[in-house]
């Protein structure tokens, strides 16, 4: 892992690597990578906003304390950054991006996404599968 400048790092993503979608995944494909090789849900809402709907399966830094955190981040798996309208998670992924963790990817899902694949037949099929 090794921090990089943003200059450097954004002129290595040419259309290769946005049109094949390398930055993000989807709801389906994070819990899949969950149950098979514990991916982590880095969730970057406020304190509040957990309060309100906590995700317990989820790493819970909030996106203003991730420069002093970050390294709480796992590097060795996959890391899916969540906020509830994707802004948050892009930061995140570019600040994570910079500071070397290269499997980290935008969650490309909202709450109803998430919702949908934890309903109990999506569930059921993913443990025993």
């Amino acid at each position: 892992m090794e921090n990089q400048s943003f200059d450097k790092w954004l002129a290595n993503l040419d259309l290769s690597f946005w049109g094949t979608g390398q930055h993000k995944v989807t709801a389906a494909q994070f819990f899949e990578r969950q149950q098979s090789e514990g991916a982590v849900l880095l969730d970057l809402r406020s304190r509040d906003e957990v309060g309100q709907l906590a995700l317990p399966f989820a790493l819970h830094i909030p996106i203003n304390e991730l420069p002093i955190r970050w390294q709480e981040v796992p590097s060795d798996r996959l890391v899916a950054t969540f906020c509830s309208s994707v802004t948050r998670a892009v930061v995140a992924w570019v600040f994570l991006q910079l500071h070397g963790l290269e499997k980290v990817r935008i969650l490309d899902a909202r709450y109803n996404d998430l919702t949908e694949e934890l309903l109990p037949g999506k569930v059921y099929k993913r443990i025993y599968k």
